[in-house]
């Protein structure tokens, strides 16, 4: 789901317990706002109320919500939206493995802790240099967003039909819009810039010939390719290596 937060600390001294809180809560509103977007975006591409809250409360990571309603809007296959977000889904999993040692949760809380294992918690959380400050900032950040997003999502699911035409309004454009947020601050190298502009390219190729929902996973393989070559020139450029 969501921007990526940088969060300064000291490191040689821990933050005090309300500086955690503060700024755990500001990532939370800030973000969760934005379930509204979500909300109404959801509700034009024809998903019910019912079906546009269940995937709030059950996928809870905001890019591949706007993955899945972005595809379904555009007549892509069930499935084949599925698959996408599952994909853009695939990376909290790492971040799972991350957090797991660093939290140190009980075996019995860890299922529910996973609902709320998504960017913005992780970023507060590794932000910190404690555990005990990582489980407050992780805490903070997951109910307040959470709660927050997922009440953003009713009400803009409610209130879709008062607004007419979603269209005309422009929230079509939520999910790009929030994929770009994500992106940018990320294209930090030029392995990165790489990869997202082989991913755009291969999107455009495959646009005009493929249904939708299936270029973003053709994209995917921007990133295997541009490691490879990056790998293999980097092996190249090794000095007293024989050619």
């Amino acid at each position: 789901m969501s921007e990526q937060i940088e969060i300064r600390t000291d490191p040689a001294e821990p933050p005090a317990d309300s500086a955690v809180v503060r700024d755990a809560l500001g990532v939370g509103v800030a973000v969760g706002l934005s379930g509204f977007a979500f909300g109404v975006t959801s509700a034009g591409a024809g998903l019910g109320l019912l079906q546009t809250c269940a995937l709030s409360l059950l996928v809870f990571t905001g890019a591949s919500q706007f993955a899945l309603v972005g595809a379904l809007a555009a007549g892509g296959n069930p499935f084949t939206a599925a698959a996408g977000a599952f994909f853009l889904g695939v990376r909290n999993a790492f971040y799972g493995l991350r957090l797991s040692g660093l939290l140190g949760l009980p075996r019995a809380v860890r299922p529910l802790a996973a609902q709320w294992v998504i960017d913005e918690t992780s970023a507060v959380a590794l932000a910190q240099p404690d555990r005990r400050t990582a489980r407050i900032g992780f805490t903070v950040t997951g109910l307040t967003l959470y709660v927050l997003w997922n009440l953003t999502t009713l009400i803009g699911a409610l209130g879709a039909s008062a607004l007419g035409d979603t269209d005309a309004w422009g929230l079509d454009a939520a999910g790009p819009a929030v994929f770009l947020a994500l992106l940018a601050p990320m294209l930090s190298g030029t392995v990165e810039r790489a990869v997202a502009g082989l991913g755009v390219l291969l999107v455009l190729l495959c646009q005009p010939v493929l249904p939708a929902g299936v270029p973003v996973l053709v994209a995917a393989l921007a990133a295997p390719v541009v490691l490879t070559v990056h790998g293999r020139m980097a092996r190249g450029a090794e000095p007293g290596e024989r050619r």
